[in-house]
Order: structure tokens, then sequence, then C-alpha cells
């Protein structure tokens, strides 16, 4: 997506009850894998149900140059992989656009071919963190051949005799984790990772559905330790991938804060390192029955059944963080129609996100008549059960910031406008047109510039 082109701000406003059926776009962090795994595989990998933002459409471009064949074929995407250690030297730089994921973990995969990759993106990327996937292949001998203060652009020489590593993981991150166990399956024995608190675990999951040697142990304490023995033999699977909870968080919350709603959310990944927001949710004394739990490549997945709740203000701990850290935008908007304050701590990670979602976060409260309070790690939002509305939120470029925002614009008291509804596309392409479809307004908001 080019941002040379204008942004575009857009409005929501109160329209009445939202009611109905949504299903959101399949899961990313899955979506982002089944590229990955697919192009790592003996085989044709086909995947349905996958996300087609622009986040993981980057990863698909990354393995085609890294010499996997990735095609469309009706609604099944099908993924030829050449097996682990088979990936050629790419031709161009792989461009990752926005996507956080995609980069990091890709870093991984290359970490143990002995030639030169060079990762570039979009601004907002190449403002990101990269010293905490660079600092571990630093590790296992990977060359960082080109690098600004540790962020994009940055160019990595693989190692040409990698060695294992036993890592243990500074901080609360996915990505991180995964990163290190990627670059483990192309170096001969075991690589080993140590993860003080459990971050979602897809990598594992998937690992172990393509046939990886894999083995977790958790301790009274809860920490985990990883292992993943090199070279194995990744075969093709068939892949669905569930609904994305990070973007059910949307319309699970535009029901609860809408008076009158019901609304039923289809086919939701329900991974117990994912459903915080929904466990905060219920404690907040929202109505969100779960019904007709599954199962499908080894996740679980469920049907949320929201009605409209009155909420009210609770302390959410912080240890419940890596579980919903791409939900609290929202979660404060549903605290912004509680009754009290809620107190989200331990979350200083959302100030290295597609933006400083923290602070992002508290300036949109506070351009439409919400009091909150935001320090280094914690954000306390004063709920008054109603929120005035009426004001601009910068969006920063990120897209879970304009969602969080037109959401709150569908229950206050006046429209709520973003400056920006163009990157939403990157995780939730038919956003406006689901809600809609539920009875949502939306409109043009030109002179919001």
């Amino acid at each position: 997506m080019s941002h040379a082109l204008p942004p575009r701000p857009r409005a929501s406003h109160h329209r009445g009850a939202l009611s109905g059926t949504i299903r959101v776009p399949g899961d990313k962090s899955i979506s982002h894998r089944a590229m990955m795994f697919g192009a790592m595989a003996l085989g044709r990998t086909t995947v349905t149900g996958l996300l087609e933002g622009e986040d993981v459409l980057a990863t698909g471009r990354a393995m085609q140059a890294l010499g996997a064949k990735v095609e469309k074929t009706g609604e099944t995407w099908q993924i030829d992989g050449l097996g682990v250690g088979g990936f050629l030297a790419p031709q161009t730089d792989l461009d990752f656009g926005n996507a956080g994921t995609g980069v990091r973990l890709t870093m991984g995969l290359v970490g143990a071919y002995p030639f030169v990759t060079r990762f570039t993106g979009d601004a907002s990327l190449s403002a990101r963190p990269m010293k905490r996937v660079l600092d571990p292949l630093r590790a296992i001998g990977v060359e960082v051949v080109e690098h600004h203060d540790n962020k994009l652009p940055i160019a990595l020489r693989g190692a040409a005799e990698p060695v294992p590593v036993n890592y243990r993981v500074p901080m609360a991150s996915a990505q991180v984790k995964s990163c290190v166990l990627l670059a483990g399956l192309v170096i001969p024995g075991t690589t080993t990772v140590v993860e003080p608190i459990m971050t979602r675990d897809h990598t594992e999951k998937m690992l172990e559905g393509f046939g990886a040697d894999i083995s977790i142990e958790t301790d009274a304490e809860g920490v985990r330790t990883i292992r993943v023995e090199g070279l194995p033999e990744l075969k093709a699977q068939e892949l669905i991938v569930p609904g994305d909870p990070s973007s059910a968080g949307f319309p699970l919350v535009a029901a609860l804060i809408v008076p009158g709603s019901e609304v039923v959310i289809e086919n939701v990944l329900m991974n117990p390192t994912r459903t915080g927001l929904i466990e905060t949710l219920i404690e907040m004394g929202g109505d969100i029955a779960i019904e007709n739990r599954r199962t499908s490549g080894g996740e679980d997945i469920a049907d949320l059944r929201v009605k409209a709740s009155r909420l009210k203000g609770v302390t959410v701990p912080p240890e419940r963080a890596p579980s919903m850290i791409d939900e609290y935008p929202v979660l404060a908007v549903a605290a912004a129609f509680a009754e009290g304050p809620t107190e989200m701590v331990g979350i200083e990670e959302l100030r290295v996100k597609e933006s400083d979602r923290l602070a992002a976060v508290a300036r949109g409260l506070e351009a439409n008549g919400v009091v909150c309070e935001e320090g280094h790690d914690f954000l306390i939002v004063q709920g008054k059960g109603a929120v005035p509305g009426g004001g601009t939120v910068a969006t920063h470029l990120d897209h879970r910031i304009a969602m969080s925002f037109l959401v709150m614009g569908l229950a206050s008291d006046k429209p709520v406008t973003v400056d920006d509804d163009r990157m939403i596309a990157t995780s939730f392409p038919s956003f406006e047109a689901d809600f809609t479809r539920l009875g949502a307004g939306f409109s043009a908001a030109e002179d919001a510039a």
C-alpha cells in the first residue's frame, strides 16, 4: 500500500442495535505461519480461510522469493514447498510492508542459510525494533551485514556452520521465540528456547502438526523449555485457518456497548494463549456465550454469542498481557463505556507495536471526552457508562487504533472520526462491509482531515 495517497478520514455513528452473524478474517498469526511452513514442507500444502490482508500476502511473496511456489485457486491457497534447507538466495529485497510477524519470523527462517537476504518495509515497520531477534540470530552465527540502529532495512548473511543455541527469551514475545525455533530447523542438533512467560504457541503447535521433532516441558513456575531437533522432514498439510481472535475483538466489544445488540461471531480461534480479551470482558459483566466448541489443526475453535451488557471496570492482571496484547486498544474502548475505572498494567509492549499504541489510545480517548491516565507501562480508563465522542483520532497508520475508535463511535453520543482508515486492509479488509451488514453506520469525513 502506498502511503503517498492522501489519508481517507472516516466517521462512525450510532444508528441503533447491531444484530446478525459475522465471520472475521482468518487468524493472522496462523496465516503467516501457514505460508512459511508450507514453503518449508515437502509437497503441496493447501490452506483455506487464509487471511488475505496485505501483511500475510507480503509473507507469501517473501516465500516465493526464497523459491517456493505460492498460488491461489478458487478459495484455496496452494504452497509447493522446498523441504527444510531448500530455500534459494533471493534475487530481490524481501519487502514486508507493515508485517512485523512476517519479517521477524522470516529472519529466523533464513538464519542458517549462507547467503545474504535483505529485509525492507514501510515507514511504520522501519521504525520498529529488531534487536530482539538480531541478538539470538547473532548467537547462532548470523552476520548482520546492514542495519540502521537495529532497524530496517536489514541485511543478514546466514551462518555457513550455524550452531544450535539455548536461548532464554528476555521479554514475552512469541515472535522472538518463533524466530529462534524456526532458525533451529536448519541447524543440526537441538535448539532450545526457554520462555519464562508463556506466549501464543502457534509455532509449536504447527511444528508438531507438520511433523517436526519438538518437545515442551513446563516447570512448577510456569517456565517453558521448548526443544526442536534440526533438519526434520516436514510434510505438507491441509490447513483450515480459524478466525482471528484479535479481529473478533471488534464485533465483540461493539455488540457489548451498543444497546440492544445481539451478534454471533463464528469460527473464532479459542487457543488459551489468545483468549485474554474474552476472559476480561466476561469479568467486566459481558454477556458472552461460547458455543459449538470444536478443534481443527490442533487448535480450539468456537462461536461466540454476544449481547449488549452493562460493563463494570476491572483490573487486568499483568500476566494476562501476552494473551491479549493486540486487544488492549479495543478493551480501552469497552472500558470507556463501563462504570468505574479499568486498570491495565504491564503493557509496555504496546509502545513498540505498529505505533506507540499506548499513547495513541490515550490521546484518542481524551479526544472523545474520556478521562484516562497513561504511564510507561499502564493505562487507567475512568469509565462513566457513556462516551461523549465528537473527536478526531490520530491513527498513526495503525489498523487496530483505527478499528477500535470506529467501534467507539457506534455507541458514543456524537460520531467519532479517525484520520485514516486505509490501513485497516492489512488485517480486516471487509471490516466496514461486515459491520454495515450488522447495522453499523459509517460516513466519509472529508472535513476531518
